[in-house]
């Protein structure tokens, strides 16, 4: 089992505070650093703000050495193609080629209001999200020194040099969702893992099931993909401890528990994250509410993430 850190910047973090969170993980032997994309705090005031997820990356990059570095997820409504393109291309040469591209057709539509980002219907929203996939997958397997061009719905690409190239050939590509159709396809069609958060064992595998269905139809090997899911972590060394950190996110124990199994002592946890792993889970990401608490993330990788790797 593999576990990965992951952050929601958005609801109060500076560029140290998420650093030094990477840092923590880097240390502690997780795979890999990961942060949502959104502008608007859901809850709170969010202060000081927020930080751009591909900047920050790009900063983290040059100050980590080893962890992979990726988001979960970046909404396609956010950036043109080609821009998306060139960043996480350029963060993938800043970092030496630990970069993961987390993409999704974008949910949160305050956010767009108040930072004048357009927000289309839902079926455009995954209509720009497909094309953007078509144009930054092609963009990195365009042979340096040939051009790349594109005709789409909502993009084209004319005589465009595809450049800079990122290190990976090419950055992996997560994709995720509940979406019964659109969202196996695109996985099938684009993406080397497939993630699904914060859901019960039941949803988890009518998904498993139609993501596998796909990617068998798209002719792929099913260890082609890698399958993860994502849990809001809530762990401690006894009851006092865990009841303590679901206080410090505003969260009530019981609630915490009868929705994500990453929650209780380390043989709690380990018990309940065995049913996922059965169906299929290889991968999980943490969801670190508590941004201040690097015990907890240390707590977690030496307790609990030992016992499963």
């Amino acid at each position: 089992m593999d576990f990965r850190v992951f952050v929601e910047p958005q609801q109060g973090a500076t560029y140290a505070d998420q650093l030094a969170v990477a840092k923590t993980a880097e240390a502690a032997g997780y795979s890999a650093f990961f942060r949502s994309d959104h502008y608007l705090a859901m809850a709170g005031d969010g202060l000081p703000g927020p930080t751009d997820s591909w900047v920050t990356l790009g900063g983290i990059a040059r100050e980590t050495s080893t962890i992979r570095l990726g988001t979960m997820v970046t909404s396609a409504t956010f950036r043109h193609p080609g821009v998306l393109a060139i960043s996480v291309a350029q963060v993938d040469e800043m970092s030496g080629g630990r970069i993961d591209l987390g993409i999704g057709a974008g949910w949160f539509e305050a956010e767009h209001d108040a930072y004048a980002i357009p927000f289309p219907a839902l079926g455009e929203r995954f209509e720009r999200l497909a094309e953007q996939l078509d144009i930054i997958t092609g963009m990195w397997q365009t042979p340096t020194g040939q051009t790349f061009d594109y005709a789409g719905t909502h993009y084209t690409v004319k005589d465009s040099p595809a450049l800079p190239k990122p290190v990976q050939t090419p950055p992996p590509i997560i994709i995720g969702g509940g979406g019964p159709k659109r969202t196996p396809a695109l996985t099938a069609k684009f993406a080397s893992e497939f993630n699904i958060p914060f859901v019960d064992l039941d949803t988890l595998v009518a998904q498993y099931a139609r993501v596998a269905d796909a990617v068998e139809k798209a002719g792929r090997t099913p260890d082609s993909l890698t399958y993860s899911a994502a849990f809001v972590v809530c762990a401690g060394s006894d009851d006092a401890e865990v009841n303590r950190r679901a206080a410090a996110i505003g969260r009530e124990v019981d609630e915490l528990r009868s929705n994500s199994p990453a929650v209780g002592t380390p043989s709690e946890i380990v018990d309940k994250l065995g049913p996922f792993i059965e169906a299929g889970v290889q991968r999980v990401y943490l969801q670190v509410l508590d941004m201040s608490d690097l015990e907890h993330v240390e707590f977690f990788a030496s307790k609990v993430a030992g016992q499963l790797r």
